[in-house]
């Protein structure tokens, strides 16, 4: 697997994966498994972001953006066709120290907005909150503003902002008074001294089935996006991705709900 973007390849026998850094997982996984069936190809994945990918695939620097937030308004009506390729949800973290379980979305968008900055207004202690923030071209965080924030409540622009989820969960897991948001998938880090804590949210924890019932209040789609609908390689791989061997392995494994799952199938 190699990972960057080389704007003169064959696109009959190299594909061009461009985009989130929350379905990167997937994609790399997905296309190593795809490669050792069809050796004569090859797929190049990078995660620079839903917002990249996107662009990427309307530019044509890209066969497949990868997306974990829906189109823009902007976006739509460029003929850019959507598979969905799982469902996630968006798991708020804390400190493990952090004595606060459970928040509602409407404390979330005060805490975020800066209306509630100190952990003893929600029943934790007298500590400073320490907002953990993403950056604009991150489909997360786009994601999370559509579930959470509203017309008239910002995110505040004191919050530290990251670019990528480990670096997130990282913040979370060295601070005390941290709280910051990344996919359900990643709450579980490679390193235990990396360990954060998932809060509920309404009262409802963020778990595979929570999402796949739609009972958890921060969840998502998550995207590939063609110019067109797919042909070739890039539909392929695409037919791949959905198939049992990705989606009950890959996909579950890296904590996201299987479109079938969802639809009932």
């Amino acid at each position: 697997m190699l990972s960057g973007c080389d704007r003169s390849h064959d696109s009959a026998t190299q594909l061009i994966v461009t985009g989130s850094t929350t379905i990167l997982p997937i994609a790399e996984q997905a296309g190593e498994g795809f490669v050792r069936a069809s050796p004569d190809t090859s797929v190049l994945v990078s995660g620079l972001g839903s917002s990249a990918g996107i662009e990427a695939v309307m530019t044509g620097t890209s066969e497949i953006g990868s997306s974990s937030r829906d189109l823009k308004a902007e976006e739509e009506g460029l003929g850019l066709v959507d598979t969905p390729i799982a469902f996630d949800g968006i798991a708020v973290i804390v400190n493990p120290t952090n004595p606060v379980s459970d928040l509602t979305v409407e404390q979330l968008r005060a805490v975020f907005s800066g209306q509630i900055t100190n952990w003893r207004q929600l029943g934790g202690e007298d500590r400073g909150i320490d907002l953990v923030n993403r950056d604009e071209a991150s489909g997360t965080r786009e994601a999370f503003k559509k579930a959470v924030m509203s017309d008239d409540a910002r995110f505040d622009s004191s919050a530290v902002v990251l670019p990528g989820t480990g670096q997130v969960r990282d913040v979370v897991s060295r601070s005390k008074g941290a709280i910051g948001y990344i996919s359900v998938g990643f709450v579980e880090p490679r390193f235990a001294s990396r360990r954060v804590k998932a809060l509920s949210v309404n009262g409802v924890v963020p778990t595979e089935e929570t999402v796949t019932t739609q009972e958890y209040p921060i969840a998502r789609t998550l995207h590939f996006f063609t110019k067109g609908e797919p042909t070739g390689l890039a539909a392929r791989y695409i037919a791949y991705v959905l198939s049992d061997e990705v989606q009950q392995g890959v996909v579950v494994d890296a904590g996201f709900v299987p479109v079938s799952e969802r639809n009932g199938q």
